[in-house]
This record gives structure tokens, sequence and C-alpha cells, in this order.
């Protein structure tokens, strides 16, 4: 599955940039949509407009939570939401769901831990978001099943 090599090393590279500088690179997130779409064109040409359409909410939904909440999100994240929309269609909203909860669980143990400190400590959100994708791409179908079922 070529779609899927692209999309975990565009998730590994932003991993470890947002991580390491608190950044998500646009570069990446443009290569690997390129990428995703160039594979995508020909080998499922239908599964195009589902793509573009979990890419437009997903970004959506997140752009509207960074301009309600800029200091606690920024565009990179809102980009990466996109992106992974393109790669996983209508499985980012699992992917996205689990990437919130991930980083929720850490942020209340921060908070458990450091108290009001935890606070003014900045955590990149690529990372959860990358491992909700990860998962979503194993088993995002059969969550939706599972969910809908």
């Amino acid at each position: 599955m070529p779609i899927g090599l692209v999309f975990v090393t565009m998730l590994a590279i932003v991993t470890l940039t947002d991580f390491e500088q608190r950044i998500i690179p646009n570069k990446v997130l443009i290569a690997g949509a390129v990428l995703c779409i160039a594979i995508a064109a020909p080998t499922d040409p239908g599964s195009l407009p589902e793509r573009a359409i979990a890419a437009a909410a997903a970004g959506g939904v997140f752009f509207l939570v960074a301009l309600a909440y800029p200091a606690g999100m920024g565009l990179g994240d809102v980009k990466l939401a996109a992106a992974m929309g393109l790669f996983l269609g209508s499985a980012v909203a699992p992917a996205i769901l689990i990437g919130l909860l991930i980083g929720s669980l850490v942020g209340v143990t921060l908070l458990a831990r450091h108290g009001a400190k935890a606070r003014k400590m900045a955590i990149p959100f690529g990372p959860f978001l990358a491992l909700g994708g990860v998962v979503a791409l194993l088993v995002g179908n059969q969550l939706i099943d599972l969910y809908l079922g």
C-alpha cells in the first residue's frame, strides 16, 4: 500500500520535527499531499471526492479551533489534520479522536504531576495526531464500522 507508506513517512518526519522544533513543516505536508493525490488518482480515482471532503472537514474544524484558541493550537496542526483527511478519507475521524484522547491524557497527567505549572508547558500536538493517524491507517475503517454497526 504505497499511500500508507508515504503517510507513515510523512507522520514520522512531522513527529520528530514537532518534538524538536515545535513546528510542522509545510514542505513535508505539501509533498505528502501531492504524493497522495499522485498515487490515488490512477489507482483509486473514485476515492478522490471522499478524500477531498475529509481533508476540508478535518482542516476546517481544526481551523475553527485555532481561531477560537490561537495560543492552544498552531496552524501546522490545522494543515496536518487536512493532510490526514486526504490520506485517510473518512477514517480521519477516529484518527483525530484518538489523537485528542491521547493528547488529553498526557495533559491531565502533566496537570496532576506539575499542578498549575503544567499550564505553561508547550506540548506539541502533532505527535498525538500522528499516532491517531497510524492507528486509523491500520484499523480506522473497522472502528467506523464497529461504531456504526
